[in-house]
């Protein structure tokens, strides 16, 4: 079973981290939790212990053994990943110059594992020069990994109906009318130091429990096609596919949890995570081709996940068509053969994957797919089975590279078939 230590430090998103700790127990991962003094501010160690299905563990415990051992021992040998969420300032300057005054802050010293850090704190605080600059110094350490920040809306604030009162209620005084002058309620704070989204996290441990906190991919470029594009006949209409692009973007996350500098160029997706790469979204099959064609020339690995339109209308009207003036018939064209284009640029350094959708046999077609194509390696996906193919959260192939080797990986979910197709472009020759 899967082992995950959390450590939750003193910052109102301590809140969020329910649902990391709710959704790791209930996927049969074992889920131990640290609560900090300031953490119990906002969050009880019984809720904790509930979601977690186990003792949540305080600094009260710390000289409490645990089976005969110190607990900040026993701990940090037992994780296999260590998350810090949130990360506040004063835990993050901590961890930089390796002081330990808490139980969380001894286990990180007592244990060997990957970290991953979710730091949470106010806009100007995360933006001062000394957090930043023990920020960058901490993840030179090849331990700790950055789950990213978001932005928006900070909980920095005293609520629209907060009134300052002293002891006597005659002395009451409503905020917004003091020394007889109305204050305004400031605006919301916008900007930098959201702690990132609990899927975001979720996501990040399982990557480093797939790879163990590896960064095989450091200074490589990942380039990603994702999603399905739409050959349009009118500004409405238009020729497409079911791709989603989760598959593209489960390939993007696992490149940039492994340490890659990844462009996704993608169709259709609506939302991304708050990762760190660079996003290009496109309509059309031209449109893809375009960018991809642009961005190829500087990649080392680049995976065509992208359903790209086989063909598309000849003649696109600029507004809507009538429905009585839509032809009977749909005169096509075809659209340029994409992978087949980026395999003739293709240089010795570089490595070109290729995804197929296929129904009933799919090893032969993939197969073909890949001599005709030159490719370096192929994912097969067998579309009309439960657990695979487009739109789901889970999926299953069998891997082909150019020497014919063959490597079946049952339904899983995306993010572990992704980081599967990464060990196996490692083996190519």
């Amino acid at each position: 079973m899967e082992r995950v230590l959390i450590g939750i430090t003193g910052s109102i998103a301590a809140y969020k981290v329910c649902e990391v700790l709710s959704t790791l127990a209930k996927a049969g991962v074992e889920v131990r939790a640290i609560v900090t003094i300031g953490a119990r501010e906002f969050i009880t160690p019984l809720t904790v212990a509930t979601l977690c299905r186990h003792q949540a563990y305080i600094d009260e415990d710390f000289w409490q053994p645990l089976h005969g051992r110190p607990l900040h021992i026993e701990l940090g040998e037992w994780a296999q990943i260590l998350a810090i969420a949130p990360l506040t300032a004063n835990t993050l300057a901590k961890l930089t110059y390796g002081l330990a005054d808490n139980l969380l802050t001894n286990t990180v010293l007592a244990s060997t594992c990957p970290i991953l850090l979710a730091p949470a704190m106010n806009t100007d605080m995360w933006s001062q020069q000394a957090v930043q600059r023990n920020w960058q110094e901490l993840l030179r350490d090849n331990r700790y990994h950055s789950a990213g920040m978001g932005t928006g809306i900070l909980a920095c604030d005293r609520p629209a109906d907060f009134r300052f009162r002293s002891a006597h209620p005659c002395c009451a005084q409503d905020a917004t009318q003091q020394g007889g002058r109305s204050r305004k309620r400031p605006k919301n704070r916008v900007g930098a130091g959201r702690m990132a989204e609990p899927a975001d996290i979720i996501t990040h441990i399982y990557s480093l429990l797939h790879t163990g906190g590896k960064r095989d991919l450091a200074g490589k470029r990942v380039l990603i096609g994702a999603g399905g594009t739409r050959e349009h006949l009118d500004p409405v209409r238009f020729i497409g596919n079911p791709a989603t692009g989760k598959m593209g973007l489960a390939l993007a996350r696992a490149a940039v949890h492994r340490g890659a500098t990844v462009t996704l160029v993608h169709a259709g997706l609506s939302s991304l995570p708050a990762l760190e790469m660079k996003t290009i979204s496109v309509v059309s099959a031209a449109e893809m081709r375009s960018h991809l064609l642009n961005c190829f020339p500087e990649a080392d690995i680049t995976i065509m996940a992208a359903a790209v339109a086989d063909v598309k209308p000849v003649a696109c009207a600029s507004e809507k068509l009538p429905k009585k003036l839509l032809p009977s018939a749909l005169e096509l064209e075809p659209v340029p053969d994409l992978i087949a284009e980026l395999a003739a640029m293709k240089q010795p350094h570089q490595r070109l994957i290729g995804f197929a959708a296929q129904t009933g046999d799919i090893v032969k077609p993939a197969w073909e797919k890949l001599q005709r194509k030159k490719l370096d390696a192929i994912a097969a996906n067998q579309i009309d089975l439960p657990n695979a193919g487009f739109g789901g959260d889970t999926n299953q192939a069998i891997f082909l590279d150019a020497t014919g080797r063959q490597q079946e990986i049952p339904a899983s979910s995306k993010l572990e078939m992704a980081h599967h197709l990464f060990d196996f472009i490692h083996t190519l020759c």
